[in-house]
């Protein structure tokens, strides 16, 4: 007889256990259905702790995907982007305007619904929850606990709500660029997102990725940012002056990075591309962050946000602070903390590069990111696949995001070794990334992260790069595409 347990596993192995547990159709990014075998020698009793303590350390260790490309000197990938675009299906790449919709139905829908269950917490606690419960303090932790719900899923409806924005901002929703940025506008607003804005530098983000020079989402800083002496001659003592510090600071930094990091951007262009002057930001429609025909759409992102300001002060006039803290605000930065930490795990690892131009290709930047089995299943049903298929993504970025499981297949098929994706708790992976992607070298065509030592997690292999320089690598050559298959890759 066989017992069929229910668990979400980021790694579909269990050293040690084989002979007693195996998953069925189990999906490397996802969930799967484990079988106990052979309980009668070991049983639920005895097996179930272990497999606990098994869970309990892995959430603090590197996943394997991660230590087998740490471990390997890294080469850039030498396939060709018509190679990747060959082996996905053209219907992959077209929207379902239907499928689209509902989705956004969907959202707007749970969004509804969970306000309306946090509006029925209160009275549903004044009569003991239907009398079910007799004690203050039961009646306390039983309110508290749906508030804490409430908080978790609302957040992750609106991390979900931005991602679909996201979607919109590309044009992978519907056919028409109106009723996309339509969609993407209210979706963003609603979140206090200046849309236009934020769908301008997300666009030239996506053109230049991993770029040195060119990118503009979480550029690396280098060497000389921190006053670092040259690498020959930095000794342990410089870099303990710089980046010493205990772990609860560096809890509180993160913890200022997540909830602060969002609006630091928009506001200062922190971790943004350092082409442009201080002061640059995301509301001055004159910002150098834009063309002249976006400016006119920037004021109507302020113009948005000046009334969703406006809406939220009446609600807070009308039903008190606390009921904006409880019903608006802190869900708000549930959401930002949830999509600060996908965007910067997208492109903030130590097994990652980092390309200037000589080295840069845009096929060489689409693979510069990792997939990641970022919450589970709450990740791939909640934030619409956002770092499940990021890798996809990049390289189809006018792809609906519900096609993305099949395009990653396709993808992963044809970059092998130079697929990146990586199973290590997501909250690991995030201290792991903040604690030792510091900085990177002021020289070198490939650079990676280096820590608070000043070592790099993974070294180029000079002798392969060389190889391929002699070939006579071309980044024109390796990015060769039709014109219209070009455009729909890079918009």
């Amino acid at each position: 007889m066989e017992v069929y347990v229910l668990f979400y596993l980021p790694i579909g192995y269990h050293p040690g256990h084989e002979a007693f547990w195996y998953p069925h159709a189990q999906d490397r990014r996802g969930s799967g259905s484990l079988s106990f075998k052979n309980l009668p020698a070991k049983s639920f009793g005895e097996l179930f702790p272990s497999y606990l303590s098994y869970r309990f350390e892995s959430m603090f260790s590197n996943g394997p995907e991660y230590e087998t490309r740490r471990a390997r000197p890294f080469v850039p990938p030498d396939v060709t982007l018509k190679q990747v675009h060959d082996a996905v299906p053209k219907h992959l790449l077209r929207p379902s305007e239907r499928l689209s919709l509902s989705y956004v139905i969907r959202d707007v829908c749970f969004c509804i619904a969970l306000f309306k269950i946090a509006a029925s917490i209160e009275p549903w606690s004044q009569n003991g929850f239907c009398g079910i419960l007799g004690t203050r303090w039961q009646i306390w932790l039983v309110k508290a606990g749906l508030w804490m719900v409430y908080w978790w899923f609302q957040g992750l409806v609106w991390a979900g709500m931005f991602c679909l924005g996201h979607d919109a901002g590309h044009g992978t929703l519907f056919k028409s660029k109106r009723v996309n940025n339509t969609i993407g506008f209210l979706l963003h607003t609603f979140l206090l997102i200046p849309y236009f804005a934020w769908r301008s530098t997300h666009h030239a983000h996506h053109k230049a990725v991993a770029s040195i020079e060119r990118d503009e989402n979480y550029v690396p800083h280098l060497r000389e940012y921190y006053n670092l002496p040259e690498e020959k001659k930095a000794r342990a003592a410089d870099y303990a002056e710089i980046f010493e510090e205990t772990p609860i600071w560096t809890l509180v930094r993160v913890l200022i990075m997540q909830g602060f990091g969002w609006w630091l951007y928009l506001t200062t262009n922190a971790m943004g591309s350092r082409m442009y002057p201080p002061g640059t930001n995301h509301f001055q429609p004159s910002s150098p962050l834009f063309k002249d025909k976006e400016r006119p759409y920037i004021m109507l992102s302020n113009v948005g946000l000046v009334f969703m300001t406006t809406m939220l002060t009446i609600f807070t006039r009308r039903f008190g602070f606390a009921a904006f803290l409880a019903y608006y605000f802190i869900p708000y930065i549930s959401a930002d903390l949830l999509e600060v930490m996908f965007t910067y795990l997208h492109h903030s690892d130590p097994t990652i590069p980092h390309y200037r131009k000589e080295e840069w290709s845009f096929l060489r930047g689409a693979a510069a990111t990792v997939d990641r089995p970022l919450l589970g299943w709450m990740g791939r049903f909640f934030l619409h696949n956002i770092s499940h298929d990021h890798v996809a993504h990049h390289f189809f970025v006018g792809a609906p995001f519900y096609n993305g499981p099949e395009i990653t297949q396709a993808v992963r098929n044809v970059l092998g070794e130079h697929y990146n994706f990586d199973s290590t708790n997501t909250f690991y992976a995030l201290w792991r990334s903040f604690t030792e992607c510091l900085f990177v070298e002021d020289e070198g065509g490939i650079v990676f992260y280096k820590n608070r030592s000043g070592q790099a997690a993974r070294q180029v292999h000079e002798s392969a790069l060389s190889a391929i320089r002699e070939k006579g690598w071309d980044p024109a050559e390796q990015d060769g595409l039709s014109p219209e298959v070009d455009g729909a890759s890079r918009q």
